[in-house]
């Protein structure tokens, strides 16, 4: 078990390494930062200022050296935009973009897990064909369509939710997001809840056979508990590596998401950078991002050792 943790936390570093280089060449890859980051106007001694100010007149080799230490300290240099550093301007969208990942995290589990088990133990019949139409649905429809089609019909004509935005209220001290986040994790929920349904679908129909099932039927166990204790428990770590790479998808990949919304999470703060050629602060929110989610690769991991005991590195 020490090797097995050892080995994956020494694949997390080395896999953070590259991360960091990648994220540092990200500034590079457009050639020449400086110039994109001045006004047409700047004259050659302006933009050689600037360079000098950046520390881009120097060797890559001591740039790299450079950006390094000032990551592990979490120092990214400040936002063109905002003034104000970028790592800490990271940090403050977190909070929104857990929020919004979470709850559809939770839709996705509740809808998938439960009609991927309707659908699994009653194959062929009506279940089993909504719980396929559910997973179809969830792996073809663009998740930015089905957030406008969501705002189209729910926000402006049923008038039920709001159209974009953050809505909170407080609830003993901790500021929660009210019915604003319904539209935005559902539809960033749908991809994630069609994986659930075709893998919980496919690992109930592969164990529902197995000998210790039916040998559960025959005792007369409850059908809950045997789906629970026998059934899912098995079935849990593809499940459990499913769920780990969806939240990071969802912590990620929510970029169209919140920027339809207006959600004040980090996708739309890498939207916004993106478009303002902010690069300190698309290194920052990379950086950040690509952490968390080695972060949850790696929680992942180390989860399957305590569903499944048998799993070790020889």
């Amino acid at each position: 078990m020490v090797k097995y943790i050892a080995t994956r936390v020494t694949y997390s570093i080395i896999l953070l390494i590259g991360v960091l280089f990648i994220v540092f060449m990200l500034l590079h890859l457009t050639g020449d930062p400086v110039s994109l980051m001045v006004s047409r106007q700047a004259s050659p001694d302006e933009i050689a200022q600037l360079r000098e100010q950046l520390g881009f007149n120097r060797p890559l080799v001591i740039q790299f050296a450079d950006f390094v230490k000032g990551a592990v300290q979490g120092d990214f240099g400040d936002s063109f935009r905002y003034r104000q550093p970028a790592m800490e301007l990271v940090l403050q969208r977190v909070p929104a973009t857990i929020q919004l990942a979470s709850v559809a995290l939770f839709m996705a589990i509740v809808m998938g897990v439960t009609m991927g088990i309707l659908g699994g133990s009653n194959p062929n019949s009506f279940l089993d064909a909504a719980a396929r139409g559910l997973g179809l649905l969830g792996q073809t429809i663009p998740t930015f369509w089905l957030g406008l089609i969501l705002i189209l019909v729910f926000a402006l004509n049923l008038g039920w939710f709001p159209t974009y935005g953050r809505e909170t209220f407080t609830f003993l001290g901790l500021k929660l997001p009210d019915k604003s986040i319904v539209l935005p994790a559902f539809a960033l929920s749908l991809f994630t809840t069609g994986q659930l349904v075709r893998f919980t679908r496919s690992a109930v129909m592969e164990v529902r056979n197995e000998d210790y099932v039916r040998t559960a039927h025959s005792k007369g166990l409850p059908r809950l508990r045997i789906y629970l204790k026998y059934i899912l428990r098995n079935a849990a770590i593809p499940l459990i590596s499913i769920i780990g790479v969806q939240f990071s998808y969802l912590l990620s990949g929510s970029i169209y998401i919140e920027t339809i919304f207006s959600w004040p999470g980090l996708g739309n703060l890498l939207a916004e950078a993106v478009g303002t050629r902010d690069f300190f602060l698309v290194q920052a929110t990379a950086f950040f991002t690509s952490l968390v989610v080695i972060g949850l690769h790696l929680l992942t991991d180390l989860i399957y050792v305590l569903v499944d005991p048998r799993i070790r590195y020889e």
